[in-house]
């Protein structure tokens, strides 16, 4: 009930945004403001789409304490879905996914499971302890159809491949362990096709026609599956179409 003017209110759903300046990150901040969500959107330099709905935070994915402190600020306003839109196929420094296993450079192989990987964990280590137990809540982190071994027929890739199998990993045992606490609550991989973005751009020239999608299509498509999914497909891992991915 609004204290003014006696008309009872709603409350508006509440998203968070983990990599909020990203290509696909900053299009799902943008989507969900859009459609009446109020977004935590969380990035490096505290920057965010401008939107009235949209609050921005700082976190640094390779460093905990930024992630927790991050998480802290949501208590009083928990969000029931998150996104993870973070990942790297291509380094700061240039260094590419690996051709052959001659390029394995340890410390390259490092930064993309920390980035790809760990960082994602961390998040969910802090973000689902918040969720309540009787509601539907979300936890998605974007991962990569070649993270998948079965689908593996190509080889190569090897620290961006790796990473991505252990996030999805990471996000089946999270399933695993809220299905015990919050039998409502969702953990899943999401891969969102190839996307217009930094990420894709070394490597959007031999693209069939077709496959390349926009920022918001690609935000649109991950949403719609988001909407759908339920508490018996929590572990998996989703393509953008909805179709899931075997291990």
């Amino acid at each position: 009930m609004d204290a003014v003017t006696g008309v009872q209110t709603c409350a508006l759903p509440i998203s968070a945004v983990f990599g909020a300046t990203g290509g696909i990150g900053a299009a799902l901040c943008r989507l969900l403001a859009d459609g009446g969500t109020r977004v935590w959107a969380g990035s490096r330099n505290g920057e965010a789409p401008r939107h009235h709905l949209i609050d921005p935070f700082r976190f640094d994915l390779t460093d905990e304490a930024s992630i927790a402190a991050a998480v802290a600020t949501m208590t009083d306003d928990p969000p029931s879905i998150v996104i993870v839109a973070t990942g790297v196929l291509t380094l700061d420094d240039g260094t590419g996914p690996e051709r052959s296993a001659r390029a394995i450079d340890p410390e390259a192989m490092s930064k993309s499971f920390a980035i790809n990987a760990i960082g994602p964990a961390l998040v969910a280590k802090h973000i689902l302890p918040m969720y309540a137990r009787a509601d539907r809540c979300v936890f998605a982190a974007l991962s990569a159809r070649v993270g998948s071994i079965s689908d593996n027929r190509l080889g190569g890739w090897h620290s961006y491949r790796a990473s991505k199998a252990a996030l999805n990993m990471l996000i089946r045992n999270f399933a695993a362990e809220m299905r015990r606490t919050h039998p409502h609550a969702i953990a899943v991989a999401l891969h969102p096709g190839t996307v217009d973005t930094e990420l894709s751009q070394p490597f959007q020239a031999n693209l069939p026609e077709g496959q390349l999608t926009t920022r918001r299509e690609a935000a649109t498509n991950l949403m719609r599956v988001i909407e759908k999914l339920r508490p018996a497909d929590s572990g998996g891992l989703f393509a953008w179409d909805g179709e899931e991915i075997l291990p």
